[in-house]
């Protein structure tokens, strides 16, 4: 009986323990969670409600902030989308997989080029469908297609780990509206037709002068400019002439769909297919990155949400993206799922102050932060939003101002999804569950380096103990004209080169005070500043040590538009189709 009693009284206050747990977040802790990724393009942290601004209406996006935890220092390993994105899925600097570029080709410029993600690069859907989950991506990728020929595929959404593939295979650009002016290359373009002309005229004085008599050409030189003339107009026309058909394609895993792609049902394609993959994969655990096409140019907006904003296109747009959001909430809570899906919603870099057409800004707003999209340094090209919800595991209503990065989502979904790091490469990135949930006070980051191509501008330093973010800028971009806040005259700010400034020593914030990197310290104002210095360069010298030569993916000839690389629904070059509309 005494044996007996002693067994009850040790067993009833165990029972009661574990009564008090709270047994979702244990659940689903131990099961494998749903995964919903949504990223915004060309987004500015300040066009979001629950990040300060007060006009443009984002009510779903700060449901998420509400029912979740908001990153306020969520930083893009990148300002630009093809390496911003690559580090995004891979957990690693682009440079470390040659996504980033030694000269001015910073993105991919076309779909039938051979650059891209390349194929022994362990995405985090790679692991994830190792690990048992359907994995789809719908929208934008821009990751590249193809290495040698047309059909191979190989840096292709399923050859890096995702099942499904609905969207654009390259990025949305303004060409793709025939109504807008074109964007891509617009200057060089602008060169291009002025050397035609000019060869033409040369050619045309020549075929005169032989007629009148007053100038002695030849045959063969006659015939020769003239064969000259329209092979360099074929050269650059074959590819520049048809941006439309070459680029703004859609794409159902290898098959081409649209080309080119009709933009006023593009939101409506990628919302349905959204909710369909949430559909159907409902009873297994799946990943579905959704990647926006909003709110890059040219702002592809239906009816329904234009001039609803006060912030013009732009703000319709962005406010469309908002709605949408909300239909992918609403069909996760119709399935079930709310309670066993991990939510992100992030952009994958800063808004671009520099895209206007006349009076009309199509480009973002970066709230107090200074510089934008393409600049590798300034806060405003890579401090981006960063939310994430999970009802019963994380906190809701929580702000966390702790570094954290993009590349963090890589080793924080493989952990969720009961995966393996890959332990052959560096993973730059760090699963941030512990700071999600609160079990940790600090970011594992001390520091972050803040890349312009390959060219290292700026670093970040959490120094922990005293609470200060120090961030020491090496290189910084030239605004023209002179005291505006970026390069209206180049339309994006360079990395290297006349255009920018090279500073010895460094100009150094302290980012916990001065978040606007407005008023730069020296050893005169500030008693640290030589301690500071010296810590991020013998980091500098560190990071350095881990970085191995890889093929650059983003050099000239990856780059070019390759014909025979170029995804083609009928027979090249006569290359169009609506099988949407046919369905």
């Amino acid at each position: 009986l005494l044996s007996l009693c002693c067994r009850t009284s040790l067993v009833t206050p165990l029972i009661f323990v574990l009564l008090l747990q709270p047994p979702l977040t244990q659940l689903s802790i131990i099961t494998q969670p749903n995964i919903v990724l949504l990223m915004a393009d060309d987004l500015g942290i300040g066009d979001v409600g629950c990040y300060g601004n007060d006009t443009i209406r984002t009510p779903n996006i700060d449901r998420l902030a509400k029912e979740g935890v908001k990153l306020t220092q969520h930083i893009a390993a990148a300002p630009l989308c093809t390496p911003s994105r690559a580090a995004f899925l891979t957990g690693r600097y682009p440079l470390r997989s040659g996504m980033d570029a030694v000269n001015n080709y910073r993105v991919l410029f076309w779909t039938g080029s051979s650059g891209g993600l390349p194929p022994n690069e362990t995405t985090f859907a790679k692991i994830l469908q190792q690990q048992g989950y359907s994995t789809g991506l719908i929208g934008k990728w821009h990751q590249g297609v193809n290495c040698e020929s047309r059909n191979d595929h190989c840096h292709h959404p399923l050859n890096h780990g995702f099942d499904y593939f609905y969207g654009m295979p390259f990025t949305l650009i303004s060409d793709c509206q025939p109504t807008e002016t074109p964007e891509m290359d617009r200057g060089f373009r602008r060169r291009l037709w002025l050397y035609t002309q000019m060869i033409c005229l040369l050619t045309l004085t020549a075929a005169l002068g032989r007629l009148t008599g007053l100038i002695s050409v030849c045959r063969k030189t006659l015939a020769c400019l003239a064969g000259f003339s329209l092979l360099f107009f074929i050269s650059w026309f074959s590819s520049y002439g048809f941006v439309r058909y070459w680029n703004c394609i859609m794409m159902r895993n290898h098959e081409v769909t649209e080309q080119p792609m009709v933009t006023d049902r593009a939101t409506s394609l990628i919302l349905r297919e959204s909710i369909s993959f949430i559909e159907r994969n409902k009873h297994k655990p799946f990943l579905l990155f959704l990647s926006f096409l909003h709110s890059h140019t040219p702002l592809l907006t239906t009816k329904k949400f234009l001039g609803r904003s006060s912030h013009g296109l732009y703000g319709d747009n962005v406010e469309e993206m908002d709605w949408m959001v909300g239909q992918v909430l609403d069909a996760i809570d119709t399935e079930g799922l709310k309670n066993t899906t991990l939510v992100y919603f992030a952009s994958d870099h800063g808004g671009w102050l520099e895209r206007q057409e006349g009076k009309r800004q199509l480009g973002g707003w970066n709230g107090i932060y200074r510089g934008g999209k393409a600049m590798g340094g300034w806060e405003g090209g890579i401090r981006v939003p960063g939310i994430f919800r999970w009802p019963g595991v994380l906190p809701a209503g929580t702000v966390t101002d702790e570094p954290t990065s993009l590349m963090d989502i890589y080793p924080t979904v493989v952990h969720l999804a009961g995966g393996v790091l890959p332990q052959d490469r560096v993973i730059d990135g760090r699963d941030l569950m512990p700071l999600l949930q609160g079990t940790v006070e600090h970011s594992e980051h001390e520091f972050l380096f803040h890349y312009c191509g390959v060219h290292l501008h700026a670093v970040r330093w959490h120094q922990k103990d005293s609470g200060a973010i120090w961030k020491a800028h090496y290189v910084t971009p030239v605004f023209q004209p002179p005291g505006a806040g970026a390069c209206y005259d180049r339309g994006f700010c360079p990395c290297f080169g006349e255009g920018v400034t090279h500073h010895k020593p460094p100009l150094l914030f302290d980012l916990s005070q001065d978040p606007w990197e407005a008023k730069p310290l020296s050893a005169d104002t500030e008693p640290r500043f030589d301690i500071v210095i010296r810590k991020i360069g013998r980091a500098i010298e560190e990071h350095r040590r881990t970085l191995t030569p890889v093929p650059e993916q983003l050099s000239f000839y990856n780059v070019v538009w390759k014909p025979w690389l170029q995804p083609c629904c009928g027979t090249f070059p006569f290359c169009w189709c609506d099988k949407e509309g046919d369905n």
